[in-house]
């Protein structure tokens, strides 16, 4: 029997333990998607205690406490951190199986040195541990980025947001560490969600352009775009939740349907499913004109349970897995903008694993422009982002495409102690490698070995995203 989370935890073959204590264990991170708040960074948070730093906002832990009989007193409410944390020790044991027992044993090793496992017995002392590390110096946010060997973050950022604090972070010399925003504009995007036109509001202000027509829409809409650009971004996200649209429109569709959400009139669904593909589209081609890179993350159903929704809100775990049909209406939008050769590198990610060899067959009708990888089938995301999930995303890109100009792994995380994720999924990928060389499938030629460990690490995505 292997010990618990060892040096070689993941690694089951002498290949697989190569190629990753040698090549893939000490490459930077570029975490090219996250949530972090850069506030956070450039004040340099310091965390008063543990569950501060590992619970707060992190709806992956409160959905499994859920499910662990937790009280949500415990989980969003008003108990206190300590009996939040000893919830989440009571929690952990049951979680087996889960890529959370797996984070979590990480995270305290990694930054903490603490090798026990967590459970109702160990916690009281791992608390006081973990706290007094807390308290000290080297564990603010900066020391946890830099000790985790960041050399990008990417975060995730409203076309409103005025992005002060990446200017802050910039212009401060003493942290070598590149924060820089990502544009994410769903907001502007889904016209029939509740404070549409409130946002519509915020643009203009933030733009100072006027806006009472959908032709002054989109240049405040670009404004923002390239102010981001001037800022350092080279990434935009779109969430498109539920299922890709498509429809045939003209901009004075657009127009005539952007005038009547204005006014506050009912926007049909094929009217929204309109006024998206002209705005997306528009807005595809301009990162195209600026080099961006972008992502499209599809299939997240949001927000179902409704009692939650109104007592807590978006984000706290209440999301799942959306079912719909998505290769047509994702292949003529692509299509559409592709046709002009105005399709930007773009990253596919399903929240649904039964479209993975869509995505994987996907990718590949757009490739070109002497780009490598410019299309990609995007890391194992949210639900599937564990280690089945990870091998099955790995496996049909190899099967379909190129794994070796995968750019890789990413957090898409609120804390500063998921880097680990990082490791967690180099340890995945270098096994997976090695199975194949240990059972002839791949030589065993180290040159060709080592630039696909470390392409898939850190160097595709350096290239990729030109940061």
């Amino acid at each position: 029997m292997k010990k618990f989370m060892d040096e070689n935890f993941l690694l089951s073959n002498k290949t697989a333990i190569e190629l990753y204590h040698n090549y893939a264990k000490n490459m930077p991170i570029i975490d090219y998607h996250c949530h972090i708040d850069p506030k956070e960074i450039y004040e340099n948070k310091k965390f008063n205690n543990i569950t501060e730093a590992w619970l707060y906002g992190d709806h992956y832990k409160w959905r499994v406490m859920r499910c662990n009989g937790i009280d949500e007193k415990y989980i969003t409410g008003d108990g206190s951190d300590y009996d939040k944390f000893l919830a989440w020790a009571k929690t952990i044991p049951m979680s087996i199986g889960n890529p959370l027992y797996h984070w979590t044993h990480l995270e305290l090793q990694r930054f903490f040195k603490i090798y026990e496992p967590l459970d109702e017995d160990t916690a009281p002392a791992i608390w006081k541990k973990a706290n007094e590390l807390l308290s000290g110096e080297g564990f603010r946010a900066r020391d946890l980025i830099t000790k985790s060997k960041v050399e990008t973050i990417c975060t995730t950022d409203d076309p409103t947001d005025t992005l002060e604090y990446h200017i802050k972070l910039k212009e401060d010399e003493s942290f070598n560490v590149n924060v820089l925003p990502t544009f994410r504009p769903d907001k502007g995007i889904e016209i029939n969600l509740d404070g549409f036109v409130l946002w519509v509001k915020k643009l203009e202000g933030i733009s100072e352009i006027t806006i009472s027509n959908y032709d002054e829409f989109l240049n405040a809409f670009d404004s923002r775009v390239r102010y981001f650009h001037s800022v350092g971004c080279r990434i935009a996200d779109h969430g498109i939740d539920g299922t890709v649209v498509y429809a045939d429109a003209s901009k004075e569709d657009a127009a005539a349907i952007f005038a009547k959400a204005l006014n506050g009139e009912v926007v049909s669904i094929d009217e929204e499913k309109k006024y998206k593909t002209y705005t997306l589209t528009h807005v595809f081609k301009l990162y195209h004109e600026l080099g961006w890179a972008m992502q499209l993350h599809i299939a997240a159903l949001r927000n179902n349970n409704n009692r939650m929704f109104e007592k807590i809100g978006p984000n706290t775990g209440f999301d799942s897995i959306n079912d719909e049909s998505i290769a047509y209406p994702l292949s003529r939008i692509l299509d559409s903008v592709d046709k002009e050769n105005s399709l930007p590198k773009t990253i596919l990610y399903t929240l649904n694993p039964k479209d993975n060899y869509v995505l994987g067959a996907m990718i590949g009708n757009f490739q070109g422009e002497g780009i490598p990888g410019k299309m990609q089938f995007g890391a194992a995301w949210w639900f599937n982002d564990n280690k089945d999930g990870m091998i099955e995303q790995m496996k049909v890109l190899a099967n379909l495409g190129l794994l070796g100009r995968f750019v890789g792994m990413l957090t898409d995380s609120r804390s500063f102690l998921s880097y680990t994720r990082h490791e967690y999924f180099r340890r995945i990928a270098c096994n997976l490698i090695g199975e194949w060389v240990e059972n002839g499938e791949v030589p065993g030629n180290i040159k060709l070995l080592k630039t696909v460990v470390e392409g898939i690490c850190y160097n595709n995505a350096k290239e990729y995203f030109n940061i």
